[in-house]
């Protein structure tokens, strides 16, 4: 059965409009306009409202580019879910966050403070250290990580997370989301490196992780202009993710943005590597709920395991 799993309302971010291949947004008091190839739909609001805006962004081929009416404050600084992300507009259009992911954060947090409340004597019985080990690939700003972490500290659960990233941009935004989080001691050993590097070298290194999330983009470039192709690489990698699995793994969650695949896809493949343990699989999309209105607008796809 199809799942549509629709992000919180928060207060920091609003939907305010959507249509004709475009997002009206709110993050804090910062109203932009970009394009959304999803929209396809009629805008519910007026075009004076659309242009009553402190930016929008113009695409173009490869990258865009921000125009102003005002410029976004320095620091510009929202609250998702107890997490603070400090935003950083780029000429790709996007800004350091996706709300839509908060959905994901909510579910592992679940799932940490779940496994240690009710099962912790078992994984004390399989891990001799009876710690809960984290391993985010593709870890963008740090919406995850710090989501774990925080689940892991309001528990009092001994928990490590690895973040990667081959982004530097991307992992400095994320430690300073940390620290703007009050996060500055918690757990986390971010790196910079290709994600298939990183994999390959902990498979030889015998390391092994509870829980596992790839968010991986449909193309990117590393920080040594390693070319990542989704189409070509996912599999491999999910292949390689199967062996670092540890013996009770709690999570594994494969996330999409504009792939081009169903959620279905994903959890085939998910389906793949987690045949072999005693779980379930649940796949979907994720959705923005627009305000004062019905409509939803689509923002992705994902597949998940829980034990």
């Amino acid at each position: 059965m199809e799942n549509i799993f629709i992000a919180e309302k928060f207060a920091d971010y609003e939907l305010l409009d959507s249509g004709e291949g475009g997002k009206l947004e709110r993050f804090g008091v910062v109203k932009i306009s970009r394009p959304d190839p999803q929209a396809l739909w009629q805008k519910s609001l007026p075009e004076t409202e659309w242009k009553n805006v402190d930016a929008h962004f113009e695409q173009t081929e490869g990258r865009g580019k921000w125009h102003h009416n005002k410029p976004f404050p320095e620091p510009w600084q929202i609250s998702l879910g107890g997490i603070n992300f400090i935003l950083k507009p780029s000429v790709f259009k996007h800004i350091g966050v996706f709300p839509e992911q908060s959905v994901h954060w909510q579910w592992l947090t679940d799932k940490i403070k779940y496994e240690y409340t009710n099962n912790a004597n078992l994984r004390m019985a399989t891990n001799e250290e009876g710690k809960i080990s984290v391993l985010n690939l593709f870890g963008y700003t740090g919406g995850a990580s710090l989501a774990c972490a925080k689940a892991g500290i309001s528990a009092m659960v001994d928990i490590q997370i690895v973040h990667v990233d081959a982004s530097q941009f991307a992992v400095d935004c994320a430690v300073a989301n940390r620290d703007a989080s009050g996060l500055s001691d918690a757990p986390i050993r971010f790196i910079v490196e290709d994600v298939r590097k990183f994999v390959e070298r902990e498979i030889r290194r015998g390391n092994k992780y509870d829980i596992i999330c790839i968010d991986a983009p449909v193309y990117g470039k590393g920080a040594k202009d390693e070319v990542w192709k989704l189409e070509e690489d996912l599999v491999p990698l999910l292949a390689n993710i199967k062996k670092l699995l540890s013996d009770l793994p709690l999570a594994v969650l494969l996330n999409g943005y504009a792939s081009g695949y169903s959620h279905v896809t994903y959890a085939q493949m998910l389906s793949d590597i987690t045949k072999d343990l005693s779980g379930k699989i649940t796949s979907g999309e994720l959705a923005i709920s627009q305000s004062n209105s019905d409509r939803l607008l689509p923002a992705g796809i994902f597949a998940r395991f829980e034990n």
